[in-house]
């Protein structure tokens, strides 16, 4: 699951977690939320996505408020992978949280909007498949590749504490340690 593939979905820069989760939404479910994801700059996103297309912007993916609903609305239409020239540090973890791979990479004038788009993140390679250009983008570290495969930090520690054999034993306490 490390390749993916998508029609680009462009946006510029400054695109914040109230256009991703518009406030008037957010007491609904994830799915009814999903659907008011970018309303107020494009109207038909949430309804045109396809599952393992991308979303691709400039600066300051996701600043604005810290809600983690932003990533959950972009994961629950489909979204394969976010893709910006930069990251509000809190958006970018909760995607990774929740297994959705940000990438940093500035594709100003490289990636139109329906490009065809591959991204092989364990390679850290990104490719225009209408344009056939191809680019280094940051790999990901392995246990954060390992948390996106799981589906998440929640699904990763599930696993990780499921298994006995992943715990790691605690270290014996030294004499005369006080708890």
């Amino acid at each position: 699951m490390s390749v993916r593939e998508g029609r680009a979905w462009v946006y510029g820069d400054g695109i914040d977690t109230d256009l991703l989760a518009p406030g008037h939404a957010m007491k609904k479910s994830p799915a009814e939320l999903a659907k008011h994801t970018l309303e107020a700059i494009d109207p038909h996103f949430a309804s045109h996505i396809k599952p393992g297309d991308m979303l691709v912007a400039g600066r300051d993916l996701g600043i604005g408020s810290s809600r983690e609903q932003a990533a959950i609305s972009l994961k629950t239409l489909g979204v394969s992978a976010v893709i910006a020239k930069s990251f509000a540090r809190i958006f970018y973890r909760n995607c990774i949280n929740i297994g959705l791979p940000a990438i940093v990479f500035n594709p100003a004038g490289r990636i139109h909007p329906g490009d065809t788009l591959r991204l092989d993140l364990a390679a850290g390679r990104l490719s225009n498949l209408a344009t056939g250009e191809t680019w280094p983008v940051p790999a990901l570290p392995p246990h954060l590749m390992s948390m996106i495969e799981q589906g998440g930090l929640m699904a990763s520690l599930t696993a990780r504490f499921a298994d006995p054999a992943a715990r790691h034993p605690m270290p014996p306490r030294p004499q005369g340690a006080t708890q």
